[in-house]
């Protein structure tokens, strides 16, 4: 099964770099991934959030998901994987960013942004679902670029999503007014 998974993913890859790269997208693709990097636009947003007082709130739950986002996906899950990285695996694959040191499974980018475009739907609704644009972007430009197997994206989008969701599902149980009212009787 890892083999047809493998097959897969490889030749998408070069399907993507055949059938889709084109300059005006490679630029846009690429300034994608770079944003992406560390999660840096999504702790950027949140960190504006908690200026606002009527968005702290959103800003620190967003926080709080890509922190636990972060240590499930880099922590736990690529360690046990350790998957290598495409342009070390396909013959023929040319990267158009800087290689990386880290392992490939589930994508970091992927990760940090459907957790923080969960959060935010979440926290603002709609406004907020906003942010599954970039988000979107950020994580094929990660396949566009040649650093991630489409299985690593799509399982990086699937963790966020998940560790985003428990997250709120705890706070809400343990943080939320009824819940502290129902503490001190």
């Amino acid at each position: 099964m890892t083999g047809l998974i493998q097959s897969l993913d490889s030749g998408a890859l070069l399907c993507i770099q055949t059938q889709l790269r084109a300059p005006f997208l490679t630029g846009l693709m690429v300034f994608f991934s770079l944003i992406g990097n560390s999660g840096i636009c999504w702790i950027l947003t949140g960190l504006v959030l908690l200026i606002p007082k009527k968005t702290r709130l959103g800003g620190f739950f967003m926080l709080i998901c890509l922190l636990a986002a972060y240590v499930v996906n880099d922590f736990l899950i690529k360690a046990l994987v350790a998957r290598a990285r495409p342009y070390d695996a396909v013959p023929g694959l040319e990267i158009l960013v800087a290689p990386l040191s880290s392992y490939s499974f589930p994508s970091g980018h992927a990760n940090s942004s459907f957790a923080a475009a969960i959060a935010l739907a979440l926290a603002f609704g709609r406004r907020g679902a906003l942010a599954y644009i970039p988000a979107v972007l950020i994580a094929f430009s990660r396949c566009y670029v040649g650093v991630h197997y489409p299985s690593d994206v799509l399982a990086g989008m699937l963790v966020g999503t998940l560790v985003s969701l428990a997250v709120f599902l705890l706070l809400r149980r343990y943080c939320s007014p009824q819940a502290q009212q129902g503490k001190g009787q």
